[in-house]
Protein backbone atom coordinates (compact mmCIF):
# COMPACT_ATOMS: atom_id res chain seq x y z
CA UNK A 1 0.00 0.00 0.00
CA UNK A 2 1.66 3.18 -1.18
CA UNK A 3 1.23 5.71 1.59
CA UNK A 4 3.70 8.57 1.83
CA UNK A 5 3.08 10.92 4.80
CA UNK A 6 4.81 14.08 3.63
CA UNK A 7 5.11 15.46 7.14
CA UNK A 8 7.27 12.52 8.26
CA UNK A 9 10.92 13.49 7.65
CA UNK A 10 11.97 9.83 7.64
CA UNK A 11 9.89 9.21 4.50
CA UNK A 12 11.10 10.41 1.15
CA UNK A 13 8.96 10.85 -1.95
CA UNK A 14 11.64 10.31 -4.57
CA UNK A 15 10.22 6.90 -5.48
CA UNK A 16 6.74 8.37 -5.65
CA UNK A 17 7.74 11.35 -7.76
CA UNK A 18 10.49 9.89 -9.92
CA UNK A 19 8.34 11.16 -12.76
CA UNK A 20 6.21 14.32 -12.87
CA UNK A 21 2.76 13.89 -11.40
CA UNK A 22 -0.91 14.62 -11.89
CA UNK A 23 -2.23 15.48 -8.41
CA UNK A 24 -5.87 15.29 -7.33
CA UNK A 25 -6.42 17.03 -3.98
CA UNK A 26 -9.21 16.30 -1.51
CA UNK A 27 -10.27 14.76 1.77
CA UNK A 28 -11.94 11.93 -0.16
CA UNK A 29 -13.87 10.90 2.97
CA UNK A 30 -16.09 7.97 2.02
CA UNK A 31 -14.50 7.68 -1.43
CA UNK A 32 -18.01 8.14 -2.83
CA UNK A 33 -19.13 7.80 -6.44
CA UNK A 34 -18.10 11.36 -7.29
CA UNK A 35 -14.61 10.84 -5.86
CA UNK A 36 -14.21 7.60 -7.76
CA UNK A 37 -15.15 9.08 -11.12
CA UNK A 38 -12.74 11.97 -10.59
CA UNK A 39 -9.86 9.71 -9.57
CA UNK A 40 -10.56 7.23 -12.35
CA UNK A 41 -10.46 10.04 -14.89
CA UNK A 42 -7.28 11.40 -13.29
CA UNK A 43 -5.54 8.03 -13.65
CA UNK A 44 -6.53 7.83 -17.32
CA UNK A 45 -5.36 11.40 -17.97
CA UNK A 46 -2.08 10.79 -16.15
CA UNK A 47 -1.36 7.72 -18.29
CA UNK A 48 -2.13 9.71 -21.43
CA UNK A 49 0.40 12.40 -20.48
CA UNK A 50 3.06 10.09 -19.03
CA UNK A 51 2.51 11.28 -15.45
CA UNK A 52 2.19 9.49 -12.09
CA UNK A 53 -1.39 9.87 -10.75
CA UNK A 54 -1.41 11.01 -7.12
CA UNK A 55 -4.32 11.40 -4.69
CA UNK A 56 -3.25 13.96 -2.07
CA UNK A 57 -5.37 13.71 1.06
CA UNK A 58 -5.15 14.94 4.66
CA UNK A 59 -5.19 13.47 8.14
CA UNK A 60 -6.59 14.34 10.60
CA UNK A 61 -9.53 16.32 9.25
CA UNK A 62 -8.53 19.98 8.67
CA UNK A 63 -11.19 21.31 11.05
CA UNK A 64 -9.25 19.86 14.00
CA UNK A 65 -6.26 22.08 13.24
CA UNK A 66 -8.41 25.20 13.47
CA UNK A 67 -10.10 24.16 16.71
CA UNK A 68 -13.47 22.98 15.40
CA UNK A 69 -14.97 19.51 15.91
CA UNK A 70 -14.59 17.39 12.78
CA UNK A 71 -17.55 15.86 10.98
CA UNK A 72 -18.17 12.18 11.64
CA UNK A 73 -15.85 10.26 9.36
CA UNK A 74 -17.13 7.86 6.73
CA UNK A 75 -13.90 5.92 6.33
CA UNK A 76 -10.90 5.39 8.57
CA UNK A 77 -7.65 6.46 6.90
CA UNK A 78 -6.52 2.92 6.03
CA UNK A 79 -9.95 2.16 4.54
CA UNK A 80 -9.87 5.37 2.52
CA UNK A 81 -6.48 4.43 1.08
CA UNK A 82 -7.67 0.91 0.25
CA UNK A 83 -10.75 2.20 -1.57
CA UNK A 84 -8.76 4.78 -3.55
CA UNK A 85 -6.26 2.20 -4.70
CA UNK A 86 -9.03 -0.11 -5.83
CA UNK A 87 -10.00 2.50 -8.41
CA UNK A 88 -6.80 2.09 -10.40
CA UNK A 89 -3.62 0.28 -9.38
CA UNK A 90 -1.50 3.13 -10.72
CA UNK A 91 -2.96 5.62 -8.22
CA UNK A 92 -0.56 6.59 -5.42
CA UNK A 93 -1.93 7.97 -2.16
CA UNK A 94 -0.06 10.73 -0.34
CA UNK A 95 -1.25 11.55 3.17
CA UNK A 96 -0.38 15.03 4.42
CA UNK A 97 -0.51 15.44 8.20
CA UNK A 98 -2.79 18.41 8.81
CA UNK A 99 -1.79 20.31 11.95
CA UNK A 100 -1.78 23.96 13.04
CA UNK A 101 1.58 24.62 11.39
CA UNK A 102 0.40 23.22 8.08
CA UNK A 103 -2.89 25.14 8.34
CA UNK A 104 -0.98 28.40 8.82
CA UNK A 105 0.91 28.10 5.53
CA UNK A 106 0.14 30.60 2.81
CA UNK A 107 -1.37 29.30 -0.45
CA UNK A 108 1.95 30.14 -2.14
CA UNK A 109 3.94 28.04 0.36
CA UNK A 110 1.63 25.05 -0.04
CA UNK A 111 1.95 25.16 -3.81
CA UNK A 112 5.71 25.68 -3.81
CA UNK A 113 6.68 23.21 -1.05
CA UNK A 114 4.18 20.41 -1.56
CA UNK A 115 2.94 20.48 -5.13
CA UNK A 116 6.03 21.75 -6.95
CA UNK A 117 9.10 20.77 -4.94
CA UNK A 118 7.93 17.50 -3.41
CA UNK A 119 5.40 16.14 -5.89
CA UNK A 120 6.68 17.71 -9.11
CA UNK A 121 3.10 18.38 -10.19
CA UNK A 122 2.44 19.16 -13.84
CA UNK A 123 -1.35 18.93 -13.55
CA UNK A 124 -3.45 19.65 -10.43
CA UNK A 125 -7.12 18.83 -10.08
CA UNK A 126 -9.37 20.16 -7.31
CA UNK A 127 -13.08 20.46 -6.62
CA UNK A 128 -14.93 23.54 -7.84
CA UNK A 129 -15.30 24.77 -4.24
CA UNK A 130 -11.72 23.96 -3.17
CA UNK A 131 -10.09 26.35 -0.66
CA UNK A 132 -6.56 26.15 0.70
CA UNK A 133 -3.90 28.00 2.69
CA UNK A 134 -4.13 30.07 5.87
CA UNK A 135 -7.63 31.42 6.51
CA UNK A 136 -8.73 29.53 3.36
CA UNK A 137 -7.39 32.40 1.27
CA UNK A 138 -6.63 30.29 -1.77
CA UNK A 139 -9.30 29.16 -4.22
CA UNK A 140 -9.44 27.77 -7.74
CA UNK A 141 -8.41 31.08 -9.30
CA UNK A 142 -5.43 31.25 -6.94
CA UNK A 143 -4.39 27.73 -7.88
CA UNK A 144 -4.66 28.51 -11.60
CA UNK A 145 -2.53 31.64 -11.25
CA UNK A 146 0.10 29.87 -9.12
CA UNK A 147 0.13 27.05 -11.64
CA UNK A 148 1.03 29.48 -14.41
CA UNK A 149 3.85 30.82 -12.24
CA UNK A 150 5.23 27.39 -11.31
CA UNK A 151 4.69 25.48 -14.53
CA UNK A 152 1.64 23.31 -13.89
CA UNK A 153 -1.91 23.37 -15.17
CA UNK A 154 -4.78 23.52 -12.65
CA UNK A 155 -8.39 22.69 -13.30
CA UNK A 156 -11.60 22.09 -11.41
CA UNK A 157 -13.34 18.75 -11.42
CA UNK A 158 -17.10 18.76 -12.05
CA UNK A 159 -19.35 18.05 -9.08
CA UNK A 160 -21.13 14.84 -10.05
CA UNK A 161 -24.47 13.68 -8.70
CA UNK A 162 -27.86 12.12 -9.35
CA UNK A 163 -31.46 13.31 -9.41
CA UNK A 164 -31.33 13.82 -5.62
CA UNK A 165 -28.34 16.18 -5.74
CA UNK A 166 -24.58 16.12 -5.99
CA UNK A 167 -22.58 13.31 -4.46
CA UNK A 168 -20.89 14.57 -1.31
CA UNK A 169 -19.58 13.30 2.00
CA UNK A 170 -21.98 15.64 3.80
CA UNK A 171 -24.97 14.18 1.97
CA UNK A 172 -23.79 10.66 2.80
CA UNK A 173 -23.42 11.53 6.50
CA UNK A 174 -26.94 12.96 6.62
CA UNK A 175 -28.38 9.84 5.00
CA UNK A 176 -26.56 7.58 7.45
CA UNK A 177 -27.63 9.64 10.46
CA UNK A 178 -31.25 9.27 9.34
CA UNK A 179 -30.84 5.51 8.83
CA UNK A 180 -31.51 5.91 5.11
CA UNK A 181 -29.14 3.17 3.98
CA UNK A 182 -30.52 3.09 0.43
CA UNK A 183 -29.61 6.74 -0.04
CA UNK A 184 -26.16 6.20 1.49
CA UNK A 185 -25.62 3.26 -0.86
CA UNK A 186 -26.59 5.41 -3.84
CA UNK A 187 -24.00 8.03 -2.85
CA UNK A 188 -21.17 5.77 -1.72
CA UNK A 189 -21.68 3.01 -4.26
CA UNK A 190 -21.33 0.41 -1.46
CA UNK A 191 -22.83 -0.09 2.02
CA UNK A 192 -21.59 2.19 4.78
CA UNK A 193 -19.51 0.29 7.33
CA UNK A 194 -18.51 0.53 10.99
CA UNK A 195 -15.26 -0.94 12.29
CA UNK A 196 -13.81 -1.62 15.71
CA UNK A 197 -12.01 -4.05 17.96
CA UNK A 198 -14.08 -6.73 19.67
CA UNK A 199 -14.15 -6.01 23.40
CA UNK A 200 -15.57 -8.01 26.27
CA UNK A 201 -19.16 -7.20 27.12
CA UNK A 202 -21.60 -8.34 29.79
CA UNK A 203 -22.47 -11.55 27.87
CA UNK A 204 -26.22 -10.99 28.27
CA UNK A 205 -26.84 -11.75 24.58
CA UNK A 206 -24.93 -15.04 24.86
CA UNK A 207 -27.11 -16.07 27.81
CA UNK A 208 -30.14 -15.31 25.63
CA UNK A 209 -28.79 -17.68 22.96
CA UNK A 210 -27.48 -15.03 20.56
CA UNK A 211 -23.78 -14.31 21.23
CA UNK A 212 -22.59 -10.93 20.00
CA UNK A 213 -19.30 -9.25 19.19
CA UNK A 214 -19.16 -5.82 20.85
CA UNK A 215 -17.19 -3.33 18.76
CA UNK A 216 -15.14 -0.80 20.68
CA UNK A 217 -13.66 2.47 19.39
CA UNK A 218 -15.97 2.83 16.42
CA UNK A 219 -15.15 6.17 14.77
CA UNK A 220 -17.28 6.05 11.62
CA UNK A 221 -20.56 7.94 11.28
CA UNK A 222 -23.29 6.11 13.20
CA UNK A 223 -26.80 5.49 11.90
CA UNK A 224 -29.94 6.09 13.92
CA UNK A 225 -30.29 3.70 16.83
CA UNK A 226 -31.77 0.41 15.73
CA UNK A 227 -31.20 -3.08 14.38
CA UNK A 228 -29.63 -3.65 10.96
CA UNK A 229 -28.67 -6.56 8.77
CA UNK A 230 -24.93 -6.66 8.13
CA UNK A 231 -22.11 -8.37 6.27
CA UNK A 232 -19.06 -8.84 8.51
CA UNK A 233 -15.36 -8.84 7.59
CA UNK A 234 -12.48 -9.72 9.87
CA UNK A 235 -9.52 -7.37 9.36
CA UNK A 236 -5.87 -8.35 9.50
CA UNK A 237 -3.05 -6.17 10.81
CA UNK A 238 -2.81 -4.30 7.50
CA UNK A 239 -6.55 -3.51 7.47
CA UNK A 240 -7.38 -5.99 4.69
CA UNK A 241 -10.70 -7.76 5.18
CA UNK A 242 -11.79 -11.36 4.84
CA UNK A 243 -15.44 -12.39 4.84
CA UNK A 244 -16.55 -13.72 8.22
CA UNK A 245 -20.30 -13.99 7.81
CA UNK A 246 -23.68 -12.29 7.66
CA UNK A 247 -25.80 -11.21 10.57
CA UNK A 248 -27.49 -8.45 12.53
CA UNK A 249 -26.14 -5.53 14.50
CA UNK A 250 -27.76 -3.44 17.20
CA UNK A 251 -26.61 0.17 17.39
CA UNK A 252 -27.88 1.92 20.48
CA UNK A 253 -28.16 2.12 24.25
CA UNK A 254 -29.83 -1.27 24.97
CA UNK A 255 -32.69 0.25 27.00
CA UNK A 256 -34.19 -3.05 28.18
CA UNK A 257 -31.11 -3.82 30.28
CA UNK A 258 -29.84 -0.24 30.74
CA UNK A 259 -26.43 -1.35 29.52
CA UNK A 260 -25.36 1.85 27.76
CA UNK A 261 -24.31 2.50 24.19
CA UNK A 262 -22.85 -0.32 22.12
CA UNK A 263 -22.43 -1.63 18.59
CA UNK A 264 -23.22 -5.35 18.99
CA UNK A 265 -23.04 -7.76 16.06
CA UNK A 266 -24.51 -11.26 16.00
CA UNK A 267 -22.96 -13.31 13.19
CA UNK A 268 -25.26 -16.00 11.88
CA UNK A 269 -24.06 -19.55 12.54
CA UNK A 270 -20.77 -18.37 14.07
CA UNK A 271 -19.68 -19.08 17.62
CA UNK A 272 -15.89 -18.59 17.56
CA UNK A 273 -13.79 -16.46 19.88
CA UNK A 274 -13.37 -12.98 18.40
CA UNK A 275 -12.08 -11.05 21.43
CA UNK A 276 -9.38 -8.64 20.28
CA UNK A 277 -10.20 -9.08 16.59
CA UNK A 278 -10.84 -6.08 14.33
CA UNK A 279 -14.17 -6.37 12.51
CA UNK A 280 -15.87 -4.30 9.85
CA UNK A 281 -19.66 -4.51 9.65
CA UNK A 282 -21.30 -3.32 6.43
CA UNK A 283 -24.80 -1.97 7.08
CA UNK A 284 -27.13 -3.60 4.55
CA UNK A 285 -30.70 -2.84 5.62
CA UNK A 286 -32.70 -1.39 8.49
CA UNK A 287 -34.77 -3.93 10.42
CA UNK A 288 -36.39 -1.93 13.22
CA UNK A 289 -35.81 0.95 15.64
CA UNK A 290 -34.35 0.27 19.06
CA UNK A 291 -36.99 -0.01 21.79
CA UNK A 292 -37.49 -1.12 25.37
CA UNK A 293 -39.08 -4.51 26.05
CA UNK A 294 -40.90 -5.82 29.11
CA UNK A 295 -38.13 -8.08 30.35
CA UNK A 296 -35.53 -10.46 28.95
CA UNK A 297 -37.99 -13.04 27.62
CA UNK A 298 -39.69 -10.44 25.43
CA UNK A 299 -36.28 -9.24 24.28
CA UNK A 300 -35.21 -12.81 23.48
CA UNK A 301 -38.36 -13.34 21.41
CA UNK A 302 -37.70 -10.14 19.45
CA UNK A 303 -34.05 -11.04 18.82
CA UNK A 304 -35.17 -14.43 17.46
CA UNK A 305 -37.55 -12.59 15.10
CA UNK A 306 -34.74 -10.24 14.07
CA UNK A 307 -32.48 -13.18 13.26
CA UNK A 308 -35.19 -14.91 11.21
CA UNK A 309 -35.86 -11.71 9.26
CA UNK A 310 -32.14 -11.16 8.75
CA UNK A 311 -31.66 -14.65 7.33
CA UNK A 312 -34.33 -13.94 4.76
CA UNK A 313 -32.97 -10.51 3.82
CA UNK A 314 -29.30 -11.50 3.49
CA UNK A 315 -29.86 -14.81 1.71
CA UNK A 316 -28.83 -13.39 -1.67
CA UNK A 317 -26.06 -11.00 -0.59
CA UNK A 318 -22.97 -11.33 -2.77
CA UNK A 319 -19.51 -9.78 -2.26
CA UNK A 320 -18.41 -6.91 -4.48
CA UNK A 321 -16.39 -7.99 -7.48
CA UNK A 322 -13.45 -5.72 -6.59
CA UNK A 323 -13.36 -6.51 -2.85
CA UNK A 324 -11.02 -9.51 -2.95
CA UNK A 325 -11.74 -11.73 0.07
CA UNK A 326 -13.85 -9.05 1.78
CA UNK A 327 -17.55 -8.35 1.33
CA UNK A 328 -17.30 -4.78 0.04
Amino acid sequence: MAVQPLSNPSVTVESLAASPTLVSIGNFDGVHRGHREVLKDSAVAAARHGLVPVALTFDPHPTIAVGRPPPACLTRLERKIELIQRIDPSLRVVVQHFDAAFASQSPETFVRDILVERLRAKHVRVGENFRFGAARRGDLRTMIELGKEHGFEAQAEPLLGDEQGRFSSTRARESIREGNLAEALAILGRPHSLSGKVVEGQKRARHLGFPTANLGWVVEALPRHGVYTVAVDRLDASGSGRRLGLGVVNVGVRPTVDAGFAVEAHILDYDGDLYGAMLRVHLLSFLRPECRFDGLEALKTQIADDVRNARRLVADVQPAADAGEAWF
